[in-house]
């Protein structure tokens, strides 16, 4: 449920040269087709401004903290220099210390690829990215700068520019028209060949996956072990935490719900559950069904709240609380704003309306399972913490400072339980590829009956709000029709665990992709690539992609090392109060056991090391496997010691406890 995307934010003072230069950006009423001095071009989205030079094309977001910048070189040593040509045009004197240089695979047209990070200090809520792109001699060079805030709510945005700037001329590869093979033995070693060899790159003890071609199901299986350090093997049966791969079974529910009158996808939430409150009455009035789970309100994430503050026993109804007090920070359609409280609400509400006298949790609990998971023969899928752990599970992993998995504490994954409909269930790729079948089969059961009507079910995966170049959210599903023929997707992250579910509605095929390792997310979308290879011939691709994702979450870790302080300095940690509240996210207790400090907060809790920022602030952040990189600043209000933590649009100050 944790998503990373390519996005950057730059200096607290907005640049001006650049835009100064060449006038008022003129905004563009639609997404328009642009070409850049060299020649290379890309999609300019809606509503942003857009201004030209004879070296450079600036954007800028609604927000007018937010550029990015596409600047030519017509000659450069390497990616390095182009880039540090490219910052003297865009913004002379541009002089911030490099972070991370990573090079990408050669990818759409593009010869040669450099990704360069920057320093950044917390306080500036600022991150600095360049690409460098090479075709020919030709280096053109994609800058991002801008707010976080901004960034992050405009990130489908930024998705749109940077991966449709290509080459001028440059054709990309397609397979509409094509023939896809079928899964045959060889090719099904192929992808057993992948997934094994891309486990032993980035790390990770086990996989199960599955693939289904054309009316039955031809390969279920497992690679690797449940848990390092023990013999048990993974297989079809393995239970995994799929995360936000429930969202698109919550939704199926709502269909059923849509079929039965139950529920219309433009009706009105108060209609059918009147204590739903989202932020202010106006906006509380404009949210029909669909809007939960479109991901298209405009409501940005806000994950901390439960993620830091869910002790046991939290309620289900704790999902509406939280909505409650949360207004969007878009209109209704303009952007893409993931946000897993809305997908919670909708499968509450929808067991809420087959079971009105029960609880909240138990009546979605119970209509999931007879409604959903009964019908589709998911035998092993299961709401039930304890049930699943119980028997053959998959433990999670992640690395936290080492280079190397470790097992990891499942304390933070419990948090999601009170908010299960947006990705709380365990199940096996043996379950999963029984969903993605019917999902292949349009709603009718393999057995004979129909789960649900063709209808209803495909309303799911009408493209909405886009997310980036032919990619659009659903409803609890993606639609990608990027190699020019449709992919109907969703991913799943939870901590040590990360979930991919796929199908090719034109070509009968689907597939499952079950991980027990947070490096685990670096293998979903090069399996998506791989099956599409394997069936149209593509170009090989997939295995550079693992290998670069590999090297770069090396990279980024020995970088992340190389400045934090494990055991914590000992004067910031001799410094810090016993205890800190805050009003959302609930008490952090600071526990010492001699030099080693941890952080422990309602839910969980982690080792902490310490970090000097180079704006002369002092940083601790959490190190233990799923949970590392989380960051506190250390800061004071009103006279009191306090740690800040951000997240992409919202701050939270710890004060220190009386």
């Amino acid at each position: 449920m944790r998503r990373l995307i390519f996005a950057a934010v730059l200096l607290a003072t907005t640049p001006t040269l650049a835009v100064a230069q060449t006038g008022t950006p003129v905004v563009l009423a639609a997404d328009a087709s642009r070409t850049t001095a060299s020649g290379a071009t890309f999609t300019a989205p809606a509503a942003w401004g857009v201004t030209t030079s004879s070296t450079f094309t600036i954007l800028t977001a609604p927000e007018p903290d937010t550029h990015i910048a596409i600047v030519h070189i017509a000659e450069a040593a390497d990616g390095a220099d182009a880039v540090a040509k490219a910052w003297q045009v865009y913004q002379p004197g541009f002089a911030r210390p490099v972070q991370l240089v990573t090079p990408r695979p050669a990818r759409n047209g593009w010869e040669e690829r450099q990704l360069v990070d920057y320093e950044t200090s917390p306080n500036e809520q600022a991150a600095i990215q360049a690409l460098a792109l090479r075709a020919g001699t030709t280096w053109t060079v994609f800058i991002l700068d801008g707010k976080q805030a901004t960034t992050e709510k405009r990130g489908a945005a930024i998705g749109l520019v940077l991966q449709s700037l290509r080459p001028g001329g440059y054709a990309p590869e397609t397979f509409a028209g094509r023939t896809p093979h079928r899964l045959d033995a060889a090719r099904i070693e192929q992808m057993r060949d992948f997934v094994e060899t891309s486990l032993e790159e980035l790390g990770v003890p086990g996989a199960s996956f599955a693939l289904y071609d054309n009316g039955r199901i031809v390969f279920e299986g497992g690679v690797g072990v449940r848990e390092l350090g023990r013999p048990d093997p993974v297989d079809a049966n393995t239970l995994f935490m799929v995360a936000s791969n429930t969202k698109g079974m919550s939704t199926l529910l709502l269909s059923k719900l849509v079929d039965a009158g139950q529920l219309r996808w433009d009706q009105p939430v108060t209609e059918v559950f009147p204590s739903f409150r989202l932020g202010s009455e106006a906006t509380t009035r404009n949210v029909l069904i669909r809007h939960l789970v479109c991901a298209c309100t405009g409501l940005p994430r806000k994950d901390f709240d439960w993620i830091f503050n869910t002790p046991a026993g939290t309620p289900a109804e704790t999902t509406f609380t939280q909505l409650a007090a949360t207004e969007p920070t878009s209109g209704f359609g303009e952007v893409f704003q993931y946000n897993n409280l809305m997908a919670s609400a909708a499968g509450y509400i929808g067991g809420h309306l087959y079971f009105p006298d029960l609880e909240l949790g138990a009546a979605y609990d119970r209509a999931m399972q007879e409604e959903i998971f009964t019908p589709l023969g998911m035998t092993d899928t299961t709401f039930d913490m304890a049930r699943a752990q119980a028997g053959n599970h998959a433990r999670p992993h992640g690395n936290g400072l080492l280079d190397t998995p470790q097992v990891a504490s499942m304390a933070f994954n419990y948090s999601v339980v009170p908010y299960r409909p947006a990705g709380g269930v365990w199940s096996s790729a043996h379950d999963m590829i029984l969903y993605v079948e019917n999902e292949l089969r349009q709603g009718e059961l393999a057995g004979g009956g129909r789960l649900v009507s063709a209808e209803n079910l495909l309303a799911r995966r009408t493209p909405g709000v886009p997310t980036g170049e032919d990619e659009f959210y659903g409803m609890g599903l993606e639609y990608n029709t990027s190699w020019g023929v449709p992919v109907v997707h969703h991913g799943g992250s939870m901590g040590g665990y990360k979930s991919d579910i796929m199908f090719l509605p034109e070509a009968g095929v689907g597939a499952v992709i079950l991980t027990n390792a947070d490096n685990g997310q670096s293998l979903l979308r090069p399996f998506m690539r791989r099956l599409l290879e394997i069936l149209y011939d593509g170009k090989p691709e997939a295995a550079a992609d693992v290998a670069g994702a590999a090297l770069r979450n090396r990279t980024a870790m020995a970088e992340f090392r190389s400045r934090l302080s494990s055991p914590p300095a000992a004067g910031p940690a001799q410094a810090l109060a016993a205890a800190y509240d805050n009003p959302d996210l609930g008490r952090l207790t600071v526990q010492r056991n001699g030099s080693e400090v941890v952080f422990e907060f309602t839910s969980w809790n982690s080792t902490v090391g310490s970090r000097a920022n180079d704006d002369g602030t002092i940083s601790f952040f959490t190190i233990d496997p799923t949970n590392e990189g989380l960051e506190f600043v250390v800061s004071d209000r009103e006279g009191k010691r306090a740690l800040v933590t951000r997240d992409g649009q919202h701050e939270y100050v710890f004060i220190e406890a009386p």
